[in-house]
């Protein structure tokens, strides 16, 4: 029997290995337990690159407290907790220093799994955050092609994309990605990196010409779009919705995908009037790490697993 292996990826404010694969694991004892073929094999594979900006960010962090002023700031938790965690880790991955060891942290963690795979497998990813922004670009984005870069990270790049189906250089090789499963995710605001980021007509962080190549050969491969779910909660300042943007972030081939937006917390009669003021952000936090323990997500995830074949 075919094995769904299912890649986790985590996003900002997880900065141990042990924190991280209990949260996996939360949520994949969800998915199992609602699973109705229990003869169906799930494999996790645990992809952790928390640690790697951590130093830099303490550091900033101590250099910022030291500021003479830096207690006449308003809300100086939520500045050095939550967005500067947030901001930090985009600006650190996108540096190409860190960008290369996490990249390598990669290799080491998931290449040899997906490697072992066989064609008949199936992969199912689950990014959380900012995680997800980092694995489609070490996946999809040009800057990994640049002839700026050492030859080996450029060839680690080609060996890490050759594992999958659907990408170059052997498109047709490699397990066939089954499903993508976006939570908390702001994929919706690097989408304007296509737009701002052009420099002669070419992004070097674009993702959008390798991610609509990608995703037309899986759709040959399989005769039907692939199931993408992203999971938000209404009170979590970085998830965005994708439906809307999904024909920018693929430049008009949403044929090849089907997206769908899920609200996994509604609200309640006490906290709705306050949904749109500032308030609601001092909470911000607890719903961005909400999604790992939450029902809803663990039994929509559990029926895509199941429809793929």
């Amino acid at each position: 029997m075919p094995t769904d292996y299912v890649l986790f990826v985590h996003g900002v404010k997880t900065h141990e290995r042990p924190t991280f694969e209990k949260l996996c694991n939360i949520l994949l004892n969800r998915i199992q337990n609602s699973i109705n073929d229990k003869s169906r094999v799930v494999k996790p594979i645990y992809f952790f690159w928390g640690d790697l900006n951590l130093a830099a960010q303490r550091e900033l962090v101590t250099n910022i407290k030291d500021s003479p002023k830096w207690n006449d700031f308003w809300f100086r938790d939520f500045r050095t907790e939550q967005i500067l965690e947030f901001v930090g880790d985009a600006a650190l991955y996108l540096s190409r220093h860190v960008g290369t060891q996490v990249v390598q942290r990669f290799k080491s963690e998931a290449f040899s799994v997906l490697q072992g795979a066989n064609t008949s497998d199936r992969l199912h990813v689950i990014t959380h955050s900012w995680g997800t922004v980092i694995l489609f670009d070490i996946l999809f984005a040009r800057r990994w092609e640049s002839h700026d870069l050492e030859d080996e990270t450029i060839k680690l790049v080609k060996d890490l994309r050759n594992v999958l189906f659907g990408l170059d250089p052997n498109p047709q090789t490699g397990i066939p990605l089954a499903s993508i499963h976006t939570m908390g995710s702001p994929l919706a605001l690097f989408s304007l990196l296509n737009i701002s980021g052009n420099v002669n007509g070419v992004s070097t962080h674009d993702l959008t010409p390798d991610l609509r190549r990608f995703l037309q050969n899986l759709y040959n491969l399989r005769k039907k779009p692939l199931n993408w779910r992203n999971f938000s909660h209404p009170g979590d300042p970085i998830a965005y919705p994708l439906e809307g943007v999904m024909s920018m972030l693929l430049d008009g081939s949403t044929d090849y995908v089907n997206t769908q937006d899920v609200i996994t917390d509604k609200g309640n009669i006490f906290n709705r009037p306050f949904s749109q003021r500032l308030i609601p952000l001092i909470w911000g936090g607890e719903a961005h790490g909400s999604y790992w323990d939450n029902a809803l997500v663990g039994k929509t995830i559990s029926e895509v697993i199941q429809a793929a074949i």
